[in-house]
């Protein structure tokens, strides 16, 4: 690894891991000597902790020193680095110094650069892909420099890659605000609602951008009806982009089925630092006073999905999110008005990892279920609140009850299609409002909720 260089300011560091980045990947491309294809590195000498306003969510540190990261991808992530950069050195005395590290990036994950049959061509390993840093693990935080950032730069370039593998998009505009759904329904009217916007001069999205890669701008919206049902996808996890300018716009993955699929995504979109995520599904009502078509905004996650278990102990709480919970609670007011009140109630969900867990005998189900003050099962949105809080990711859940299995009401296909027909729209509807609005002040977002008491890098 070169010395590192003192860069006087945070713009003029964040350039220059643009420009050593580019740099390496113009090397990879034109075929020249992969010794000189590496990450670039970013360094920040705090010289002296002191206190600092108690409130600030992030760009705190615990004491002096060196504070360091290998990038990748600085051009996808320059306003997050210009932001925490600035965060971080308003709050101390600080260097800041880039150069190269001497970790060699695999032409794999770098657009356009071919495999040589070179033993100094490094290899997409996975030795170095791992969550040390977000877990807390001892040893990362523990050496002469301490973490910057969350991840590797091997890390974040296999979870980019993974992003487009399952949802068919290249990776640069996934937006900021995440709307996750396994059911393609849920897709369409989000794409309806996209075209609608795009046809409107006053909006504030540029583009919606298709799983099959088809780009729809501004003055492109002719006949809504027909783009919308033009939605088929080979991809296992279709994704929706309603892009707005800096990627605060809307995303929409539908990730199918299971904790497992939840996790996946997830694992891979946390590297992106989004503002938030929020699920939007269907649940089995536990409670007699429910009726098909109420909404659960969940509150409480009681985790039997199983995935995360070594990740995340099962009995550490997951509380909820006041920002999201908050919006999203005005935003099921403002959409469905005087019904709100006895049609939405906030109360615990509970994620199995087994779809048919009501087929059980009546005492077999009392017994898995009467300790628990569960309103709601379903399969994804544990995972998904328990990644946003390992993570430190904002996360919520608004679920529409489809089924009452305890209550000789369970899914059959003729009342779920009913059902489904009935509630898409403004199920979906309320989701995308809320948000909106949070996108309007995301500032609400930074919260020190989500910040753990030990094991803490200074970036968001």
């Amino acid at each position: 690894m070169g010395a590192l260089e003192l860069v006087g300011s945070v713009d003029g560091a964040v350039d220059k891991l643009i420009e050593l980045y580019t740099a390496a990947c113009d090397v990879a491309r034109d075929g020249g000597d992969y010794a000189q294809v590496l990450y670039p590195k970013i360094a920040v000498d705090i010289k002296e902790w002191k206190p600092i306003d108690r409130s600030q969510p992030f760009g705190y540190v615990d004491e002096a020193g060196v504070y360091s990261a290998a990038v990748s991808r600085p051009d996808l992530m320059s306003d997050y680095l210009r932001h925490q950069l600035r965060c971080l050195t308003d709050n101390y005395d600080a260097e800041i110094s880039v150069g190269y590290s001497d970790i060699g990036i695999a032409p794999e994950y770098i657009r356009g650069a071919q495999r040589r049959p070179d033993a100094k061509t490094p290899r997409p390993t996975l030795d170095d892909v791992h969550d040390a840093i977000i877990d807390g693990d001892w040893d990362a935080f523990h050496g002469p420099e301490k973490p910057l950032f969350h991840f590797g730069p091997q890390r974040f370039d296999i979870a980019c890659a993974r992003i487009e593998h399952y949802t068919g998009i290249e990776v640069d505009s996934v937006q900021k605000f995440i709307l996750f759904t396994n059911y393609e329904m849920h897709t369409r009217e989000f794409v309806k609602f996209g075209l609608s916007q795009l046809a409107d001069d006053a909006t504030r999205y540029n583009a919606l951008i298709l799983p099959n890669g088809t780009r729809i701008e501004r003055g492109d919206v002719d006949d809504i009806d027909a783009l919308a049902m033009n939605l088929a996808s080979k991809y296992q996890m279709p994704r929706f982009d309603l892009v707005a300018d800096g990627n605060n716009g809307v995303t929409m993955i539908n990730i199918g089925v299971g904790p497992s699929n939840a996790k996946t995504i997830t694992d891979c979109l946390a590297v992106l630092r989004p503002e938030c995520w929020i699920m939007i599904g269907h649940c089995a009502g536990l409670d007699a006073r429910m009726r098909i078509g109420d909404l659960i905004l969940g509150n409480a996650y009681e985790r039997r999905d199983h995935v995360l278990h070594s990740h995340i102990d099962p009995e550490t709480p997951i509380p909820a999110v006041p920002e999201i919970q908050r919006t999203l609670e005005k935003s099921v007011k403002k959409i469905y008005g005087e019904e709100e009140q006895s049609l939405m109630r906030t109360g615990t969900v509970l994620s199995t990892d087994d779809r048919n867990w009501e087929w059980q005998a009546p005492r077999d189900l009392w017994e898995w279920l009467r300790n628990s003050t569960a309103a709601a099962v379903d399969m994804e949105s544990c995972t998904i609140a328990a990644n946003g809080y390992r993570y430190r990711v904002p996360y919520g859940t608004l679920l529409a009850v489809s089924d009452l299995p305890l209550h000789a009401v369970p899914k059959l296909p003729a009342a779920a299609q009913a059902f489904y027909s009935n509630s898409k729209e403004a199920h979906v509807m309320c989701a995308v409002r809320a948000v909106e609005r949070l996108a309007k002040n995301p500032e609400r977002l930074r919260t020190r909720k989500l910040r753990h008491a030990l094991g803490e890098v200074p970036f968001r």
